[in-house]
């Protein structure tokens, strides 16, 4: 009997953890709304000059706010251990709100941006010791919207200074009435308006102080926005961006400049296109950037693809354009530690990949992707996370360490190699957010330095997208992505939710949505595209909504919904509902004018009348970039293409979500849409959200919004 008992036992302690396993996969539901503010966002990772070290933020929602933390991880000194030695801790002590955290060059301190016990501005905090922060600098901020805005502060090459970018009033700005406060409000500008707001008479500068004996001084002045640093690396001179246009709140030019300790500036681009995100080499001959090249463009959402540019530091010659064979839209252009080479991000087909383009021979090569496939695709898992795909993924954010000389663990041979020069990514995927990987210039694959997000994911059950393809009625490839309603049966039919991206030159892709996951979760099949004017796809493709809001576009998507109905038979063609922000809420508007082939729509921040939003946006040159001129010069083209014109033949059950607070799209874009429909008896709701903007922020408002959706999804179409 004894000997019967031990297997026994075992048997039935196997049964009962076997039976534990198969109640934990069953006992996880799909992502509620509730669930959607329980998401870590990782961002900002900077990995220290010599590559040992990795800060990132992490913003959580935490009652009626959102908060952001800095954390400090290891970098992981062995490839054969991924788990160990990395343990994450949090940079600041208890009760710090921070973002932003920048190395000095050599190590041993990080500043940061806070408002912490009444001093708002730059902080600094020694890695060694007690790490208590200590102020630096007060910075003022306007709230004037600076597009492509960059680095708000950067350290001296010798890790003794700080230039950062503060406000000041500007006291030539505008007539005597418009300065004075209080009531009546007096207007006599183009941008009068913030994205929440007024727009304030500060304007900002470049200021330098020293780190260890504060005394902050202004470098530039005028009637301009300078933003965007970048310093030589001989100490003396900070690039940064400006528009010095004659009025540049009517035209869109930003170029580089350089001043030095002394206050004198000099151009180094004077072109007509804009230019973004300067960075200088680290030999001091070149500047690397992202530009444009087109005349006409808009403060928001470009049309024309940014390349990779190089200029020579001292100026006075023409800028080079290296990546215009890969026709993508590029960005974050960073050099190598040798100045031979520049790293960037670039969108494709869905996925953010980065991306190396030589300085000398222009030749671009695509990074962490085609490197690593067949034997090493094992080795991507670390912990518990594997990305299903090497190329199903987006990657948000990277650095790179100046300085090198880390030795790791082979896995394959056994033996001691150095590192090539170790980077830090933040990569996401549709199953997982964003957490902090290492990746290095050898041959070694990508390891996973955090997992803020586990504990949530562990809990929940996830859908995953299925890619679908399919050319347009003019032979355009179209790409998009469907996701099976959670709990999905052989045999039964279920709901489908059209979703559209705002832009209209935005992307859709491999990333993590946690929205889409909700509509999942509640029995909905999600069905998301790219059409024309979609970044990502080329030049040509982008300009598809040019002079055209509504037409190609709208034609890709209603084509992308008949080619999902016709692979997937248990999708309800007959409770089909479509939803969208900004862009998106446009085309919502558009479509349920266009066509009652949808039960239900929910329409957010959306356009509804170009002629209006021509006035009432604080971008109007948005208009300028994408029908080629004012409202008054061609008034019939922008009133063909409002959805407005058409709301007599609305029949579409419509709900509007709009901050009261939207400057970029004025909540009397929802206000003429809605009454278009009460009025003629569709039902319809109007729901304002006051202190929001274009994209709400209140975590209640964020869970409120989604509620609202899926409800009204839900008494429609099932």
């Amino acid at each position: 009997m004894k000997r019967l008992l031990l297997p026994r036992l075992l048997f039935l302690l196997s049964f009962i953890s076997l039976a534990n396993g198969i109640a934990s996969a069953q006992a996880k539901q799909g992502l509620t709304p509730a669930d959607t503010l329980r998401v870590a966002n990782v961002a900002d990772a900077q990995i220290s000059p010599g590559g040992e070290w990795v800060l990132y933020s992490v913003s959580t929602a935490e009652g009626e706010r959102t908060r952001t933390t800095l954390w400090l991880v290891r970098a992981a000194p062995d490839l054969t251990r991924p788990s160990e030695n990395r343990p994450t801790q949090p940079l600041l002590p208890a009760g710090w709100n921070a973002s932003t955290p920048r190395w000095s060059p050599d190590g041993r301190r990080v500043a940061f941006l806070s408002a912490h016990e009444g001093q708002s501005g730059v902080w600094v905090v020694s890695i060694a010791g007690d790490r208590q922060p200590r102020f630096v600098a007060a910075v003022r901020e306007t709230n004037f919207f600076i597009t492509y805005a960059g680095e708000a502060f950067a350290w001296s090459p010798d890790s003794r200074r700080i230039a950062f970018i503060n406000a000041s009033e500007d006291e030539s700005a505008g007539t005597e009435d418009a300065k004075r406060e209080g009531d009546p409000r007096v207007v006599d500008r183009i941008q009068y308006k913030s994205r929440t707001s007024f727009s304030d008479r500060l304007r900002t500068h470049v200021w330098v102080t020293e780190v260890d004996n504060p005394a902050p001084r202004q470098l530039t002045a005028g009637s301009f926005y300078d933003h965007a640093l970048s310093w030589n690396p001989n100490g003396r001179e900070v690039a940064f961006l400006s528009n010095h246009e004659a009025d540049p709140d009517a035209v869109n030019n930003s170029d580089i400049f350089a001043v030095d300790m002394s206050g004198q500036v000099r151009a180094i681009t004077l072109t007509r296109g804009c230019e973004y995100e300067p960075q200088w080499s680290p030999d001091g001959r070149w500047i690397a950037y992202t530009a444009t090249r087109r005349d006409v463009t808009t403060i928001d959402s470009v049309a024309e693809d940014t390349h990779v540019w190089v200029i020579e530091a001292q100026g006075g010659s023409a800028g080079r354009e290296l990546t215009a064979a890969q026709d993508r839209r590029a960005r974050l252009p960073r050099w190598s530690p040798d100045s031979q080479t520049i790293f960037f991000l670039a969108g494709d087909r869905g996925r953010t990949l980065l991306h190396r383009v030589s300085l000398r021979t222009r030749e671009i090569s695509t990074f962490l992707d085609d490197r690593i496939s067949g034997a090493d695709a094992s080795a991507i898992d670390a912990g518990q996370q594997r990305f299903p795909s090497l190329r199903a993924y987006q990657i948000t954010g990277f650095s790179i360490a100046y300085r090198s000389g880390l030795v790791v663990g082979n896995p394959r041979t056994g033996e001691n190699v150095s590192f090539g020069v170790p980077f830090a990514l933040t990569i996401t995927d549709a199953l997982h957010p964003a957490e902090v990987w290492l990746g290095t210039r050898s041959i070694f694959p990508l390891l996973r330095l955090t997992g803020h997000n586990d504990a949530f994911l562990n809990a929940v059950a996830l859908s995953t997208p299925e890619e679908i393809n399919f050319k347009s009625f003019d032979g355009t490839p179209v790409q998009g992505w469907l996701m099976k309603p959670q709990g999905w049966r052989e045999g039964q039919r279920y709901p489908l939710i059209l979703s559209i991206h705002g832009g209209p030159h935005g992307m859709f892709g491999w990333g993590f949505n946690p929205t889409f996951q909700a509509y999942a979760a509640k029995g909905y099949a999600v069905l998301y595209l790219n059409p024309r004017g979609s970044s990502g796809y080329g030049q040509r493709f982008s300009d598809g909504t040019l002079r055209e809001w509504g037409g190609g576009d709208y034609r890709d998507l209603m084509l992308g919904l008949d080619e999902a109905l016709r692979r997937y038979s248990w999708i309800d063609s007959e409770r089909a509902g479509v939803t969208g922000g900004s862009y998106g809420g446009f085309m919502t508007n558009w479509i349920i004018t266009q066509t009652p082939r949808f039960r239900a729509a929910v329409s957010v921040a959306s356009v509804s009348n170009l002629i209006s939003f021509y006035a009432t946006s604080l971008y109007q040159d948005l208009i300028h970039a994408e029908f080629g001129g004012f409202p008054w010069d061609d008034y019939d083209l922008l009133w063909r293409w409002s959805p407005i014109r058409y709301v007599n033949r609305a029949q579409t059950p419509t709900l509007f979500l709009h901050g009261e607070q939207d400057n970029d799209v004025h909540i009397t874009q929802a206000e003429e849409m809605y009454m278009g429909l009460k009025r003629r008896g569709i039902e319809t709701i109007l729901v304002r959200y006051p202190r929001e903007g274009h994209g709400f922020r209140e975590p209640r408002h964020r869970l409120d919004a989604l509620e609202r959706t899926l409800d009204w999804f839900d008494r429609f179409l099932k």
